[in-house]
């Protein structure tokens, strides 16, 4: 009879730790899980730097037989990409960049997102390179101004408040929100990348969003003259102009 009662009280007692587990595993486990394997709060789904169709800038001339045949010539897009991101490409005045995060807990809080300055160096000027089409320039959701002593995003019809002073995202695992962000710099170089802080389970944690190809964001003001000016050409690639063509096709970028 006591062996009967034991194995019945074990088995409930087993069946009780299951639902307790089960019902801590649904509602905690896999943050709990996540957090040991050093999981972030959030995944960055998707980064991408608008660049077709906006103006750009190199920090030095392209010199390398090789790298202006690319440059100048038929070369694929991605050799050309890999040459001007060699000579630190940045766009002029203000660059757009889109971010998708994907919440990876239960539930959590982006309270803030800052551009943070990884380097300022002068405007540069070792090549323009031209493509402003006719048209307006795209309206993005959230702007920053690197200029600023204090940088922070805001919408444009309230440019000194952090726009996470106010409001926040919140998300649950799985759940996506894509940010449209303009970061503007017209008085400097700046190289940048994004700084967010989440709150999960009452626990800070920051996360560094970094540019597509994985170095930092660039962007850069105008300077009074540029060593070598080029213009998109209709065969591909690009083609040498003179500074009167290319300031005359050069668009102003209005930014925050």
């Amino acid at each position: 009879m006591r062996t009967w009662l034991a194995g019945i009280l074990s088995a409930v007692i087993i069946a009780v730790i299951g639902v307790v587990f089960t019902t801590w595993f649904n509602a905690r486990g896999p943050d709990t899980f996540d957090r040991i394997s050093g999981e972030p709060p959030i995944k960055v789904g998707h980064v991408a730097v608008e660049y077709s169709a906006r103006d750009t800038a190199l920090r030095e001339p392209v010199t390398d037989p090789g790298e202006r045949a690319a440059l100048l010539g038929n070369a694929s897009g991605s050799r050309r990409d890999t040459v001007m991101a060699r000579h630190h490409r940045a766009l002029l005045d203000r660059t757009n960049v889109t971010v998708v995060l994907i919440g990876n807990r239960s539930s959590l809080r982006i309270v803030d997102i800052k551009p943070r300055v990884l380097a300022r160096k002068p405007v540069s000027d070792g090549a323009l390179l031209v493509d402003s089409p006719a048209g307006e320039v795209d309206t993005v959701e959230l702007c920053a101004n690197l200029d600023r002593p204090a940088s922070h995003f805001a919408i444009a019809e309230d440019l000194d408040t952090s726009y996470f002073r106010k409001k926040q995202i919140d998300l649950k695992r799985d759940e996506r929100v894509t940010l449209s962000m303009s970061i503007s710099g017209k008085k400097a170089y700046y190289e940048f990348d994004l700084l967010v802080t989440v709150l999960a389970e009452d626990r800070t944690e920051q996360i560094t969003i970094k540019g597509p190809d994985r170095g930092p964001f660039r962007v850069t003001g105008v300077p009074d003259d540029y060593r070598a000016y080029y213009a998109k050409s209709t065969f591909g690639g690009w083609r040498p102009v003179s500074r009167a063509q290319a300031y005359a096709m050069l668009r102003k970028v209005e930014g925050c």
